[in-house]
């Protein structure tokens, strides 16, 4: 009886093993091939849209247009770094000093010290929420995101498939859906107001802008502007 047990215990733990090798593999995958490929699909937005149809919204659509770096407009990369990330350029993945802050609990209001580089390797790769699972896997394919793309790359990527409101993934369904124009032409207030909402894209709205959303568009316009504006992004690579 014990020999059974001990045989089904060691067969559940080979197929475990095997399942985490093919994981491990798909991601190693999506980064290699990713670096220059376009992204169809991220995990979150099959999470949103599996998500929908188990709760019986068939009328969910996950809807996402890719856009090269090129066809994005500046104002709108660095609206996020200004926003989000503004240390993007410098670090390796990591801004140390936000997550000593967020552990201190010095700043609450941080969302959660991630940096652009995770926050596209959550998104992509990742399920929602919070866990300290999914933090680890997180650091472990930042650093795999880090070391094989370029910081055009990921910031390219992490436009084109953020959340900007409910089936609204990427900045080009984002900017036609809310503005009616390609990402290409999107103005540096259009830029700061699409930031604005990223922290909550389904409580914060940019088609009907709450008061604290303006507040944070016209903040986050003023660090594009200590930032350096479009000097910024051509400074450190990024145009």
């Amino acid at each position: 009886m014990n020999k059974h047990k001990g045989s089904v215990g060691q067969r559940i733990r080979q197929i475990a093993g095997r399942i985490v090798l093919v994981w491990l593999g798909l991601w190693l995958a999506g980064i290699l091939l990713f670096a220059f490929l376009p992204v169809p699909f991220s995990a979150v937005m099959a999470e949103r849209q599996i998500g929908a149809w188990l709760r019986g919204d068939f009328d969910y659509v996950a809807h996402s247009d890719w856009v090269g770096h090129d066809e994005i407009s500046p104002w709108m990369g660095l609206a996020v770094i200004a926003s989000e990330d503004q240390k993007f350029p410098t670090h390796w993945g990591f801004d140390v000093a936000a997550i000593e802050s967020v552990l201190d609990k010095r700043d609450s209001q941080m969302r959660g010290a991630s940096t652009l580089s995770q926050q596209t390797a959550k998104n992509l790769f990742l399920w929602d929420g919070r866990s300290w699972l999914r933090k680890g896997l997180e650091a472990g394919l930042t650093v795999g995101m880090e070391t094989v793309w370029t910081k055009r790359r990921i910031l390219t990527v992490y436009l084109n498939i953020a959340e900007f409101g409910p089936g609204i993934f990427g900045v080009e369904a984002a900017s036609q859906r809310y503005f009616h124009k390609p990402a290409s032409r999107l103005t540096a207030a259009d830029a700061a107001l699409l930031a604005a909402v990223l922290p909550n894209p389904i409580r914060y709205r940019a088609a009907a802008p709450s008061g604290y959303v303006r507040e944070r568009q016209q903040w986050i316009l003023r660090q594009m502007r200590q930032l350096g504006g479009e000097g910024f992004l051509q400074r450190n690579q990024l145009d």
